[in-house]
């Protein structure tokens, strides 16, 4: 509103806490809403400090709702003569709109005037109120005539005119609704007065005494830097080179000089006097910066390519930095009318070669395994990858952004230029390799500079911690290698047999669709959650399990699964979605991500996504393929291996448990796997307190649900919901469990004592992962972080045993010259394609290999299996 209307008068209006005069008046008044949630009401006071700072005045008055603060200062402003905008989306404001008044939907660009109110509301905004009262407001619990909704109330307006002419003549209007609204008579005028907006009230400042005023930018950027808000940050002191270099700031917007504020200079760009770019555009240039990156101790390298799928993407340029501030870009593949001259790609490509595949040439970057997958579709391989910038962040702060302009911005307080500065944006994108390669040059240059500053940075702070060390060196760096040649081989699918499976699910989808509509008595559309709402609880009647954050009954998943146990529509509902997501997101799109070159389906593995130190699958994501419907099977079924060979699961045997046991070192607990036992009956034994023979199949259940609920921190009212028992008895359960496995108690109090104490916690292997809420003010967040707390070791530990498999499994196939090739990774599991020669000894020897790359209390247990496809091998 500030930038699109320059108001000379303005304020912000908030609610003040406690009642108002209307609740004096009606005490059911907004009686059926519930409390604001607490991570809602923690951010009221640092929302009001942010206006504030703004230089925009904000107003509440105690006793007074917001909406009659604003119809006063409306009013008073008409009187005036003065033109007043009103900013909101509560129809109970269109009251208000008169000739110099209108209101503006700023999320949605609605303007209502007084012949947009007519339109919307199919009455006059002097008539307004009158619709209200007889329509009544749910949301604030006011009611109105039963069964008159807006559009009876506005034929009956257009009629009478008033309500009061309305109520004179109800004698005469017939029907159910005619009678519904003679007896409503004796409540209507309490209606209307709890629904006029005052325009009265006794306010402290009248609107003449309300305008902008200077914001304070050091307040300003303390709260944008402290909530992230990256691009106000940005916009705050904006920076543009000024001759002779000097930097040009200016004012959050509104023309203010910095110094009026006194405020220290936020994120900027790199200071012209400390960047020294050179574009390379001739021979002569080039052999001299080539001269200089072969005697280079460490270089960091950048690669701009033609598209962001590496695996499909082409070079465009190279840049490289030697030290600080010291960085070149070399255009290549510049394609654009007006073009310089580059020099020639294949030819600087051929000569960098050999340096770029030298082991003992170190290198660093940001992402390295993208760019090893650019040079490799040229034919070039890439090693001495000593660094990577990505993995480094990863290793010290999982839980933030890995980009490198948000590294800059929070390690190095460098606003970086960005790729959408460079490309512009959506439909105005334009490809790299069109940017002028004087745009080009500054920005990949200052990557490369950028990035090994980064280096510098954060290097230093892993070297210095041995177990921070002993994960970016044994772990990340490692398996980085490990994920490449997976990607690149890729995964064969059978895509006939995909293309005959999401023929079967269509069929299968339209039944379930068909089905639904007979249920629910007439067709609608199932993907529509308002329509849905329509008929579950408008005309079924199903009971309203929760409601969303506007007061409308929810239709999200938890909801339908509830109802699902005693109504058909919703287990119908569920099923068709289920159905739906498998077709559009696996049979009916894996077949056109098959890449023709290579006949294959190839995932990218990112090592920077999961805060748990978890692999992420993506475009496709091949780990959530569901494996417990006979549907999702199918899908597996797809994924098989070339001829002569077969595929080959290998996966650790419930590994998270074993880890809880070695954290805890809980003896009955180590003893259950140590001898081997199934530890879901022999826990069941211990707590029921009979022989492990005569553990019932419930006993067992229920035992399971246990262990694995624990390992998530689930509490007793989680674990009662999903064994369908009483809160009690789920109690009961867990009493007993920690009455027999006091480590595992222990151990969970002292990693949330741990966790609070110092913000994280750790993996057997040293990964640090950070809680930034175990310390919140909110309740329920802070217990989902103590929840966290007790699963994140064990998860983390479970993705640091994968990984460290995949490195050394990969390096024996590549030591013993083996035609296996390792093609996908799926939480604890590896799938292999395998020679049908060499399955036997893979079966022999691959078990132990994983099994043997950690020592813990809890012995480690692979079990193996194999078949023509993925779901025959798991």
């Amino acid at each position: 509103m500030v930038e699109d209307f320059k108001p000379d008068y303005f304020a912000v209006v908030f609610d003040a806490p406690g009642k108002t005069f209307r609740d004096d008046w009606y005490a059911e008044y907004k009686s059926n809403r519930v409390a604001m949630p607490d991570d809602l009401s923690l951010q009221i006071p640092p929302l009001h400090a942010l206006v504030r700072a703004h230089g925009w005045p904000l107003v509440m008055i105690h006793g007074v709702e917001a909406d009659d603060v604003i119809g006063t200062l409306a009013r008073e402003a008409r009187e005036a003569d003065v033109d007043t905008i009103i900013s909101t989306s509560d129809k109970d404001l269109a009251q208000l709109v008169a000739p110099r008044v209108k209101l503006v939907n700023t999320m949605t660009s609605e303007t209502l005037d007084e012949a947009g109110v007519l339109a919307k509301f199919g009455v006059r905004p002097d008539q307004v109120l009158d619709l209200l009262t007889l329509t009544g407001d749910a949301v604030d619990n006011i009611p109105g005539v039963p069964k008159v909704g807006p559009k009876t109330a506005a034929k009956w307006l257009a009629e009478y005119g008033t309500l009061d002419r309305l109520v004179a003549g109800a004698a005469s209007i017939g029907g159910v609704v005619g009678e519904n609204l003679r007896q409503t008579l004796d409540w209507l005028p309490q209606g209307r007065r709890l629904l006029t907006v005052k325009t009265d009230c006794a306010l402290q400042s009248g609107y003449a005494e309300l305008g902008l005023t200077a914001p304070d930018d050091a307040a300003l950027r303390e709260m944008f830097e402290r909530f992230e808000f990256k691009s106000w940050l940005k916009d705050l002191v904006p920076f543009a080179p000024a001759p002779g270099g000097a930097a040009v700031q200016g004012g959050a917007g509104y023309g203010a000089p910095v110094g009026a504020s006194g405020a220290a200079p936020g994120p900027a760009r790199l200071a012209e006097d400390d960047k020294h770019y050179e574009l390379i555009v001739d021979t002569a240039q080039w052999e001299r910066w080539w001269a200089a990156i072969q005697d280079a101790d460490l270089v960091c390298f950048d690669i701009s390519t033609t598209q962001v799928e590496p695996l499909q993407a082409e070079v465009v340029g190279l840049a490289f930095a030697l030290e600080r501030g010291r960085a070149c870009y070399v255009p290549l593949a510049h394609r654009y009318t007006g073009a310089p001259p580059q020099l020639d790609r294949a030819q600087v490509l051929a000569q960098i070669a050999p340096w770029l595949a030298d082991p003992g040439r170190r290198k660093v970057g940001q992402n390295l395994k993208s760019h090893e997958h650019v040079l490799a579709n040229h034919g070039v391989a890439l090693a001495g990858i000593a660094h990577d910038t990505l993995l480094q962040s990863y290793v010290l702060e999982s839980h933030k952004p890995h980009d490198l302009d948000n590294l800059a911005w929070r390690h190095l307080d460098v606003h970086t230029l960005s790729y959408d500065e460079v490309t512009g944006k959506g439909a105005k994108r334009i490809p790299f390799e069109q940017v002028a390669v004087e745009r080009a040059g500054e920005y990949a240059a200052e990557n490369a500079d950028v990035t090994l500053r980064m280096h510098e940075k954060l290097f230093p702070q892993i070297r210095n911690d041995a177990k921070l060390s002993h994960v970016y060196e044994a772990i990340e760096l490692p398996v980085r290698d490990v994920l490449f040649t997976m990607e690149r081989h890729g995964v064969l699918i059978d895509s006939a047999r995909l293309a005959a499976h999401s023929r079967i699910l269509g069929e299968r989808v339209m039944a379930l669709e068909q089905q639904a509509f007979h249920e629910a008595g007439a067709p609608f559309n199932l993907g529509s959650p308002r329509q849905l709402c329509e008929i579950l609880f408008d005309r079924m009647k199903l009971p309203v399990v929760k409601r969303t954050a506007t007061g409308q009954p929810s239709t999200d998943e938890d909801v339908l699964q509830e109802l699902a146990a005693d109504y058909p529509l919703p287990k119908l509902i569920l099923e068709h979605r289920g159905l739906s997501k498998l077709k559009s997101t696996y049979t009916d799109k894996l077949p056109q991500m098959v890449n023709p070159q290579t006949g294959r389906v190839h995932t990218t593995f990112s090592q920077a996504t999961a805060v748990t130190g978890r692999l992420a699958s993506t475009e496709p994501n091949l780990q959530n393929i569901p494996v417990r419907t006979a549907e999702g099977r199918k899908i597996r079924e797809a994924f098989i291996a070339p001829p002569g060979h077969t595929l080959l699961s290998a996966d650790y045997s419930q590994v998270e448990l074993r880890i809880m046991a070695h954290l805890s070192e809980d003896p009955a607990l180590l003893r259950a796997f140590q001898e081997g036992a199934d530890i879901h009956r022999a826990t069941a034994a211990e707590i029921f307190g009979v022989p492990q023979p005569d553990v019932t199949a419930d006993q067992r259940r229920y035992i399971k649900a246990v262990n694995f609920g624990l390992i998530y921190g689930m509490s007793a009212f989680g674990l009662a919901a999903q064994l369908g028992i009483e809160r009690s008895a789920a109690q009961v359960f867990i009493d007993k469990y920690f009455a027999r496995y006091p480590g595992v108690a222990d151990y969970m109090q002292r990693t949330r004592e741990v966790a609070r104490t110092q913000g994280y916690v750790e993996t057997v292997f040293g990964r640090r992962l950070w809680l930034p809420d175990i310390r919140a003010a909110s309740g329920p967040r802070r217990a989902g972080a103590e929840r966290a707390a007790i699963n994140a070791p064990m998860q983390g530990t479970a993705a640091d045993l994968i990984k460290l498999a995949m490195i050394v499994v990969q390096r024996w196939i590549v030591d013993q010259r083996l035609g296996t090739r390792l093609v996908l990774q799926v939480h604890d599991e590896l799938v292999f394609e395998v020679p049908e020669s060499e399955l036997p000894r893979v079966e022999r020897d691959l078990p132990p290999l994983m099994s043997g790359v950690a020592s813990l209390r809890a012995p480690l247990v692979v079990d193996v299996g194999h078949g023509e496809n993925w779901d025959q091998a798991h």
